[in-house]
């Protein structure tokens, strides 16, 4: 018994390492003949049909793995588009908190199975400047209602929207691929479960079981959160909002260089005479210094040089006289 416990745990060790995160197509020890290939499905269901396929034939039917080759996602696959949308707006004085209010109140009263208050942040920088932002995650359905309505709104106010942007990721072949990984994952645990079942084999083949058993687990549960965050990116569609006030042309917090020159008339001239009286101070030692080099020149180094050269004179036009 032990020589079939041996080569049915490496099976099952090659299969995880195949299915495992970032792997390929999962590998799958099955010592019977492989069945046939079930007939496609195309049985009509109540809630529709998808691409050729019921949405609840295609989520029974045995999903596969994404090859990384394909360029688009396989016909009849059910798309998994997840949208961030983004706006802008500007408000008058004192109409940034009431409508951030207004926004947040909305979402509140739709319930967090529908919308969803991220986080909202206000900044005041003056009395007449107030700023802020608000970040949503709700139903694309609650968005688009709201942003049909935002413009009539925002006009009401006195305000304006400045800028509006919507963005799409189309997360198929990620969410196809995470479940598939964990289609595998969870027949691989099924197996090792069955293989420490029946206690075949000796103690070290049963905890090697164990750990690869525990092992799988933890995948699965990684996996499992993985796939859960993909798909509500998809059901919840992410909404940034920011506001701006809009400044009045004769706003006391807008800079107006006139005023602030005849305002600023007595301090600039008084400091206009302190750079002179510093200036001053500073050079007056020099002046003094200055002032002694040339007296001493004056008085004392020029006469002599000048009585010098008187002699010097005298002396030529005596000889030349002789």
């Amino acid at each position: 018994m032990k020589k079939l416990i041996v080569p049915a745990l490496a099976a099952i060790m090659l299969a995880a390492a195949c299915g495992g995160p970032g792997g390929g197509s999962p590998v799958e020890y099955d010592p019977s003949p492989s069945p046939p290939p079930p007939a496609p499905v195309m049985e009509m269901a109540a809630d529709g049909v998808v691409g050729g396929m019921s949405k609840q034939a295609y989520s029974e039917a045995p999903s596969r793995p994404v090859e990384p080759d394909t360029p688009d996602a396989e016909p009849g696959v059910e798309q998994y588009i997840a949208y961030s949308h983004s706006l802008g707006m500007k408000l008058p004085k004192g109409g940034v908190d009431a409508m951030m209010q207004a926004h947040i109140e909305a979402c509140k009263s739709a319930g967090t199975n529908t919308c969803i208050v991220i986080n909202s942040n206000t900044y005041s920088y003056d009395e007449d400047r107030v700023n802020g932002n608000v970040s949503l995650r709700a139903k694309p359905e609650w968005i688009e209602q709201f942003l049909g309505a935002v413009d009539a709104a925002t006009e009401a106010a006195g305000g304006e929207i400045t800028s509006r942007s919507t963005r799409a990721d189309d997360l198929t072949r990620q969410i196809i691929d995470t479940d598939s990984r964990l289609d595998a994952q969870r027949t691989l645990q099924t197996r090792l479960e069955g293989l420490l079942e029946r206690r075949d084999g000796t103690l070290g083949d049963l905890l090697q079981i164990e750990r690869e058993l525990a092992r799988v687990t933890g995948d699965i549960e990684s996996i499992e959160a993985q796939l859960k965050a993909l798909r509500l990116r998809v059901s919840m569609s992410s909404l940034d909002i920011s506001y701006e006030t809009i400044i009045p042309p004769f706003s006391s917090s807008r800079s107006n260089p006139l005023g602030e020159a005849f305002g600023n008339f007595f301090y600039n001239l008084s400091a206009a005479i302190g750079a002179v009286i510093t200036a001053f101070a500073v050079g007056l030692p020099w002046l003094l210094l200055l002032g002694v080099f040339l007296w001493i020149w004056l008085k004392l180094i020029w006469p002599r040089m000048r009585g010098t050269r008187k002699k010097k004179a005298t002396a030529a036009d005596e000889s030349k006289a002789t």
